[in-house]
């Protein structure tokens, strides 16, 4: 008895040639992605524009810049608040933006037990 396999498995050598091939041009299209997201600097800002702060698609800080009112010798805490604010959304927004474009090369690819 012939065993038969769900639409999409098996296919043969052909398939897995395909197969093997979209996955590299997938991986090749990630790295060019990966590459220019690394690249990328985004400005992020934290209490109401009082910090802003500069981060590289890599996530390494390169400047945090403080409008002078926020410096209060008295108020530490309220600083320090606004610096962790600012690193947290700097940090989130570039994984959000890498996650949204390496989906869009992951999107409609289809390999059956592979994603």
């Amino acid at each position: 008895m012939k065993a038969r396999l769900p639409q999409g498995y098996g296919g043969g050598a052909g398939n897995m040639n395909s197969m093997i091939k979209q996955a590299q041009k997938m991986q090749e299209d990630m790295a060019q992605v990966q590459q220019e997201l690394d690249e990328k600097v985004y400005d992020i800002t934290a209490g109401g524009g009082a910090v802003k702060l500069t981060i590289t698609g890599k996530r390494e800080v390169k400047a945090i810049e403080l409008k002078p009112e926020v410096v209060d010798p008295e108020d530490i805490e309220m600083l320090q608040d606004l610096l962790v604010a600012a690193v947290n959304e700097a940090i989130h927004t570039v994984e959000d933006i890498s996650e949204k474009e390496m989906s869009k090369i992951t999107a409609g690819i289809n390999m059956p037990g592979m994603f």
